[in-house]
């Protein structure tokens, strides 16, 4: 009996189940065909081997011996040999049309690339991806905005930057465009405040699953929505949706601007004769932001715009770098390597045990806040920039509160107010004190007769 491997075994075993199935008449014949993926006319073939050879009629005859279609090893070792020596900067397609011009050797096309692939003389080709749809455009400006940072050598020298670019879905349009020397946490909310406080607020942020947008608990896997990052937190704050894309190809329109970026910048970098930092943002958004929107932005589909004013929100609050902490007996706060002391507010006794906000400003600036109070205010050295207020917004460094200005105290009535009764001559005809009794009332009787006639008339 010949040898078989365990799959033909395994094979043999699952097609004589099936066929007992169709014997007991729990199944048709042809339902065992369809289950074991043959023809009806097969399936005649195969019960008929069974019944004559039993598991021996159920191998497949044609293991073990070579199949007839297979190439000589002579032409095989001919078609590697002209390769290596004669056509070996030839692509694939082109070489096989060689070898069936020149030399006669009708081999298909896929046969020798894979020849060639196995021999090690041609790289695989790259898996071909899944089918995308294009994507439209969002019909109105500030519907949806591109974030993304693009690392390159900008000043054509060893010195690498990252170029970090808000971009408009509905226009193309640049609304920021930076270099920094790394993209992170403090440089994408510069960029998402200065877009916010010239613009208005927008309605959806696209981007990377970088760590400083979003917290992927597995690599690779979906970003976690309960658990924010600091710029997750403060566009949340503001009711702004964050979008996280899953491959370079959702994020087509920032890429391919950013091949346009790499393309032109340098060159006009270098035109100007800029090699610093300071000078190329500058350089950026004075004149060639405005230049690459001239030439590369397009109009939206709709008229108006989505942005929506911000206005009693404190943006300086809302993007820094915020910690959570517990105050120590001592009423100290310590972040890392640095302790604040918090001096004592009229409100309260003590805050040792309380759990404040340490806010890290992006100039610099250390707030502590506990629930609507500011109880410390620091520059980044540690030093007291102000007295601890009563509620946000903080108020300290160039933010300090004016004077207050002198106004004229308000003159009221006094209280309860006086009666005052003008004192008015007496009539003439009155008699005075140096009238006789007789003659005064003769002359009140006179009056009071005088009053009954008018007003009898």
């Amino acid at each position: 009996m010949p040898k078989y491997s365990e799959v033909a075994w395994e094979r043999a075993m699952k097609v004589q189940e099936v066929i007992l199935r169709a014997m007991a008449k729990r199944i048709t014949w042809g339902q065992a065909a369809e289950i074991i993926g043959i023809s009806d006319r097969s399936m005649r073939r195969w019960r008929q081997r069974y019944e004559e050879h039993g598991y021996d009629g159920l191998f497949d005859r044609r293991r073990g011996k070579p199949s007839p279609k297979r190439v000589p090893l002579e032409e095989a070792e001919e078609v590697l040999r002209l390769y290596q020596e004669k056509y070996a900067d030839l692509n694939v397609r082109h070489f096989h049309e060689k070898l069936g011009e020149e030399h006669g050797i009708k081999l298909s096309y896929t046969w020798v690339k894979l020849a060639l692939q196995g021999a090690g003389l041609v790289k695989k080709g790259r898996k071909r991806g899944v089918h995308r749809k294009r994507r439209p455009r969002r019909p109105l400006p500030g519907m949806l905005l591109h974030l993304d940072g693009s690392e390159h050598r900008w000043f054509q020298d060893n010195r690498w930057y990252d170029l970090i670019e808000v971009l408009d879905d509905a226009t193309s349009e640049t609304y920021y465009a930076q270099l920094v020397e790394e993209e992170s946490t403090r440089t994408v909310m510069a960029g998402l405040r200065e877009v916010i406080e010239r613009k208005g607020r927008f309605c959806a942020l696209y981007s990377d699953r970088a760590s400083h947008f979003f917290h992927t608990p597995a690599a690779g896997g979906p970003v976690s929505r309960e658990r924010l990052s600091q710029v997750g937190r403060a566009l949340q704050g503001l009711g702004i949706q964050m979008i996280a894309a899953y491959s370079p190809q959702a994020r087509g329109r920032s890429e391919r601007r950013f091949g346009t970026w790499q393309g032109r910048l340098p060159q006009e970098l270098r035109l100007a004769q800029i090699t610093g930092v300071e000078e190329a943002n500058r350089f950026l958004r004075e004149h060639y932001i405005g230049e690459m929107n001239r030439k590369f932005s397009v109009p939206a589909a709709q008229t108006g715009h989505a942005f929506i004013p911000v206005r009693g929100q404190d943006l300086d609050h809302i993007f820094s770098v915020q910690q959570e902490r517990a105050v120590a007996q001592d009423n100290t706060v310590r972040l890392g390597d640095r302790t604040w002391q918090i001096a004592p507010t009229p409100w309260r006794g003590t805050l040792a045990g309380c759990r404040v906000t340490i806010c890290e400003h992006l100039d610099g600036r250390i707030t502590i806040v506990y629930g609507p109070h500011v109880v410390g205010c620091y520059a980044a050295t540690g030093e007291v920039l102000a007295k601890a207020q009563n509620t946000r917004p903080p108020r300290c460094g160039n933010d300090a509160p004016r004077k207050a200005r002198k106004t004229p105290k308000a003159s009221f009535p006094p209280f309860p107010p006086r009666l005052e009764i003008r004192h008015q001559p007496p009539d003439s005809h009155i008699p005075t004190a140096t009238t006789t009794p007789a003659v005064a009332l003769k002359i009140v009787q006179e009056k009071k007769n005088q009053n009954r006639t008018d007003h009898v008339l």
